[in-house]
């Protein structure tokens, strides 16, 4: 799986299909691999995308509705088979740790690895995790139970020094430090050179925001602003908009409004009704309000600066 992508490994709401599994995705970022909900069959797609189970360091559940995390129990037992000694780390709603020791109490399997649950807090915003180059963040949604969404950011990296100057001006390695943060060099002389023909821009960084199941919350938009990859939930169509109000969740149109307001680079749709056997209506509706719209499709990989692929090819024999 490449860096900066995400892998899809269901797109459905409520129930599988025939083509589309619910609820699932990875993120892969500075060499770590993040689980985004859990539906019911996520371990087999997590095979099909040659995506070892024991790579996976932290696992989001977005909230308790079956879709989104009956998954979670056969990967786990998966996991406590093939030996992990890993600690895991979960984030989700209260309640999810007391559904998980539950079961493997009354099944009699112990754990063989540590797992550490994480409750989600009730914040619209929340910084719940930051490392030294990247921070992870909650988003608090708008769903009929307790729902979040997940942001994921790198931490801007410093400037790239050219080695011509390094050996040009003989620079030491306090001096390259402070150069790679912005600073000009002075020589002794007193001449300074300024950084811009020092050093050349870092990569700009890269960011993910999933937004699970919610009403349209055009308020959200601000929190994740510019980030690069969007995933908006779009269960249905404008024709079942009254529906997506009643059930709490969004059109593909709204989808395109919250990515429109939050100027991001690609938005990835997903999360459809089964009642859609064709997408296209997806699409059309979300490109009309916004340019550079993807259908989420299982088992596809994504990211801002490449067209999708399938990571997966079925045995014809």
């Amino acid at each position: 799986m490449e860096e900066n992508s995400l892998t899809v490994l269901g797109c459905s709401s409520a129930t599988p299909n025939s083509v589309r599994f619910p609820s699932s995705q990875i993120l892969h970022a500075l060499g770590k691999y993040f689980l985004l909900d859990c539906g019911e069959g996520a371990q087999m797609q997590l095979r099909r995308a040659k995506i070892p189970f024991e790579n996976i360091n932290v696992i989001f559940i977005s909230h308790l509705h079956g879709d989104h995390y009956y998954g979670l129990f056969g990967l786990l037992a998966s996991l406590n088979l093939t030996g992990r000694k890993t600690p895991l780390v979960i984030y989700g709603p209260e309640g999810l740790e007391k559904i998980v020791r539950f079961l493997f109490q009354n099944t009699e399997q112990t754990l063989i690895f540590p797992i550490f649950f994480k409750t989600l807090p009730k914040e619209p915003f929340a910084c719940i995790e930051e490392k030294k180059n990247y921070k992870l963040y909650s988003i608090y949604l708008s769903h009929r139970i307790d729902c979040w969404g997940f942001y994921y950011v790198e931490n801007e990296r410093e400037r790239n020094i050219s080695k011509d100057a390094i050996q040009k001006y003989n620079i030491g390695i306090e001096e390259i430090k402070c150069i790679k943060q912005g600073s000009d060099l002075t020589l002794e002389n007193g001449d300074v050179i300024p950084n811009s023909e020092l050093t050349t821009d870092p990569p700009r960084p890269f960011s993910y925001a999933y937004i699970a199941d919610t009403m349209f919350k055009p308020e959200l938009a601000e929190y994740v602003k510019g980030t690069r990859l969007l995933y908006h939930e779009a269960t249905f169509l404008d024709n079942h908009s009254d529906l997506a109000l009643k059930t709490f969740h969004s059109t593909a149109r709204q989808a395109a409004e919250f990515a429109k307001l939050a100027h991001v680079e690609k938005l990835i749709i997903g999360h459809y009704s089964a009642r859609y056997k064709s997408l296209a209506g997806h699409l059309q509706h979300a490109s009309e309000v916004f340019d550079n719209v993807e259908l989420a499709m299982d088992l596809y990989s994504y990211s801002p600066d490449r067209t999708p692929y399938c990571v997966w090819q079925p045995k014809t024999n």
